[in-house]
């Protein structure tokens, strides 16, 4: 089936979804009221990270975070370590840098149109979308994972959704059928690929208000659609890490401030696989004389585009250095943003 039989199929699905939606609806905090603040922090956060492992830091976040400026003016490095766990750190800066924007060119309030939206910094498509539809009902698509999942197997269409060209397609798809309430709607198709058109494993067709409509389910295909055609495979790189310990201190350093894991705070690390002779000598470069190394723990850390082996190394020095920070174990939890790669590290100790 291909997406010209979207004409007779996405027209019976949009009311659908509505009703469902409005009956089915999750409680989650970010859907109190329309808020178009808690809104875009819910959108930012929820992206590459599941929804229960986001409310708590919503809560914590809202509570020292609750408005526009607060967000423009706050410390960035207070900022990074409530955004600390979450990953993706450049989404924590960006909603800085776009709060900052609000301030100086919308009276500390978020922009009430999706072309407005999508000017700010870290917003892009979908969230502006997602934004404009769900707190001022603007007529737009908000297309995710969750939603070309919905499509293509509505469709039986069997066409890459890894594809730029294919989210631009259900985009093209959906915007004449949006329906008024457009903030139901998004929020509908999404919350339908999140709990019933599951991404792995059977989809809960039994549960579907398309069900009768569905043309994966009707040809026996929900397994194979949609496509995935990953083309390229991350970078693996070795990482020796060093948890640094002096007296009650363990080592820090802060990373400079370009690339990635920028600005954050990080055990010392060399990325290649050292061996014990060169342990010593990369400790000896740094003025440090180990009174004892052990072999601490292997853990594997996933970004998008590079996977770190990581194999960490406790090692207790005579004295401290200058090339490092010294931080008492609980400061470094409560004051310091550590990227997540690193945490399980300091969570051993």
């Amino acid at each position: 089936m291909m997406k010209k039989d979207s004409q007779n199929l996405v027209p019976q699905m949009v009311p659908r979804i509505v009703t469902w939606y409005q009956e089915n609806q999750r409680s989650l905090p970010w859907r109190q009221d329309k808020n178009p603040y808690t809104i875009w922090i819910s959108e930012i956060m929820l992206q590459q990270t599941r929804i229960e492992a986001v409310k708590g830091y919503y809560a914590r976040f809202l509570q020292e975070i609750p408005d526009v400026r607060t967000l423009a003016e706050i410390p960035e490095e207070r900022l990074l370590k409530l955004w600390e766990g979450l990953g993706y750190y450049n989404r924590a800066k960006n909603l800085q840098k776009a709060a900052q924007i609000m301030v100086k060119n919308y009276q500390e309030e978020m922009p009430k149109t999706y072309a407005e939206l999508i000017q700010l910094p870290g917003i892009g498509e979908y969230t502006a979308g997602a934004i404009a539809s769900i707190a001022y009902d603007e007529p737009v698509p908000a297309v995710d994972g969750n939603v070309m999942r919905v499509i293509t197997r509505l469709l039986d269409w069997k066409i890459d959704i890894l594809e730029p060209k294919t989210k631009k397609e259900i985009q093209a798809i959906l915007q004449p059928q949006m329906p008024k309430e457009a903030g139901d709607f998004n929020e509908g198709i999404m919350e339908l690929g999140e709990v019933v058109c599951l991404p792995n494993g059977e989809p809960l067709c039994e549960k579907c208000p398309l069900a009768d409509i569905c043309q994966a389910r009707k040809n026996g295909t929900t397994n194979e659609v949609p496509i995935r055609i990953v083309k390229t495979k991350r970078k693996q790189v070795d990482v020796t890490v060093f948890i640094l310990q002096y007296q009650d201190k363990i080592a820090i350093r802060k990373r400079d401030k370009n690339g990635l894991l920028a600005n954050l705070y990080e055990l010392p690390n060399v990325e290649r696989k050292l061996t014990k002779k060169e342990q010593c000598e990369w400790l000896k470069e740094y003025g440090l004389k180990e009174m004892a190394i052990q072999k601490g723990t292997a853990r594997t850390h996933i970004f998008s585009h590079i996977e770190w082996k990581m194999q960490s190394y406790l090692v207790e020095v005579e004295t401290e250095n200058t090339e490092f920070l010294w931080i008492p174990l609980a400061d470094i939890q409560a004051k310091y943003a550590i990227p997540t790669a690193f945490l399980p590290f300091l969570k051993e100790l």
